[in-house]
């Protein structure tokens, strides 16, 4: 997938957001607790990962390293 990456942090929701590609008509999927997939509706591509209460898993923000649930790359998710 090609395009910008994005890192947002809203930290009044502590929510932090990872997108890459330009914005699309999307869906979300909840894969574990807090943890969303943004999905293209059309193409199935996963375009963000989305994590509620962000601070609250990492020691601190300034700790850019965490470790997601899940084994993720961004690709197309099968039909």
């Amino acid at each position: 997938m090609k395009g910008p990456l994005r890192v947002h942090y809203d930290e009044e929701g502590d929510l932090l957001e990872i997108a890459i590609g330009e914005p699309t008509d999307c869906y979300a999927e909840e894969i574990q607790p807090g943890v969303f997939l943004r999905i293209d509706e059309k193409t199935n591509e996963v375009k963000s990962i989305g994590i509620v209460s962000f601070k609250k898993r990492t020691k601190s923000l300034e700790d850019i390293k965490v470790d997601l649930p899940i084994e993720m790359g961004f690709s197309a998710l099968p039909a």
